[in-house]
């Protein structure tokens, strides 16, 4: 990829939250970047930060208790950050979009599906009102849902159905940017598939770019290009979908394979004696990290040097790692 691919460029993030309890730090100098067309997908455990970066690049970190306190982002070599609001607004749900996580707190309960979809095509395009209900229903029809069913409210759709309806909402203005936070983890196995397939189809289709936020590995083999491994607040190792499944490097992102369950080529024998090998301990209280490694404290490979900070090195080519285990590594600096 050259510099001009660049769509999304995120540098030394640092978001806080400033609590009764004390400062929470739930970014700490994330950077990473999206290429115009790619998938990157955000891999983490719950409260990694994945989601922050998200309403980062949205510019809906909520202020207060939340505040951007370092870094930049920028989308098309515009600067995210210091936008102004009113900018922002013209960009929010027409260039970039979210798909939100629970499609039931995400859809307006009174409001008819198709009047949701209409109101974001009516906000950023200058259309009658008549043109804007047409461009909705074709949306409908676009993730899968008769046109017909337009004047239905929420409480008439599964969750599968919701979570198409969200997904019309964000892809109505054709946007540049995509961003799915966790959209299928309160469906079905069945419905994950579809929803997926379905999203793979419009980005193709639509030429969109796509974060996906997910903690399910399965759904980053499916639909990834490349992979960003979160831990933190911090990107702990970054490198394409494949360099990250064939030559996982971060304790960390092993500990995540480890703990899945295998089950190919083992008989009943060897079924009994493996068991799933989950990460020791807890992700740390974000409102008092360590000072160093942030994962040294469930590290089994720790040292007296993981108490200092540790910067991403490049273990092969576009694959980065946070891990003083890398100067041991062929092209590391040890």
């Amino acid at each position: 990829m050259t510099k001009k691919d660049v769509l999304l460029s995120i540098k030394d993030l640092d978001v806080q939250y400033k609590t009764e309890d004390g400062v929470v730090h739930a970014a700490n100098g994330i950077s990473l970047d999206l290429y115009e067309g790619e998938t990157l997908g955000l891999v983490g455990e719950t409260g990694a930060g994945k989601t922050t970066v998200a309403l980062s690049v949205l510019k809906l970190i909520p202020d207060p208790p939340g505040k951007i306190v370092a870094g930049e982002i920028t989308y098309k070599g515009r600067d995210i950050v210091n936008m102004p609001e009113s900018e922002m607004r013209k960009i929010r749900g027409d260039e970039i979009s979210m798909i939100f996580q629970d499609p039931m707190t995400a859809l307006n309960p009174i409001i008819p599906v198709g009047e949701q979809i209409a109101e974001a095509v009516r906000f950023h395009s200058d259309v009658s009102r008549q043109e804007a209900q047409q461009k909705a229903m074709q949306t409908l029809e676009l993730v899968g849902i008769p046109a017909e069913r337009y004047d239905e409210y929420p409480h008439q759709f599964s969750g599968g159905m919701k979570q198409r309806v969200v997904i019309a909402i964000a892809l109505c203005c054709n946007p540049h940017l995509l961003i799915a936070d966790e959209p299928t983890t309160a469906l079905d196995v069945t419905i994950q598939a579809q929803i997926l397939e379905m999203m793979n189809e419009l980005k193709s289709e639509m030429n969109t770019s796509l974060i996906m936020i997910t903690h399910d590995l399965g759904i980053v083999a499916h639909m990834c290009d490349r992979v960003a491994v979160v831990y933190a607040g911090q990107v702990v190792e970054i490198g394409t979908t494949r360099q990250i499944f064939k030559n996982t490097a971060h304790p960390y992102t092993v500990g995540l394979f480890d703990s899945l369950p295998h089950l190919d080529d083992a008989d009943d024998t060897e079924l009994d004696e493996r068991r799933l090998k989950p990460i020791p301990g807890l992700m740390p209280d974000p409102a008092n990290l360590p000072h160093g490694c942030k994962f040294a404290p469930r590290c089994p490979y720790k040292t007296d040097v993981c108490e200092n900070p540790v910067e991403l090195k490049e273990l092969e080519d576009g694959h980065m790692v946070r891990c003083i285990l890398m100067d041991k590594q062929p092209g590391g600096e040890g």
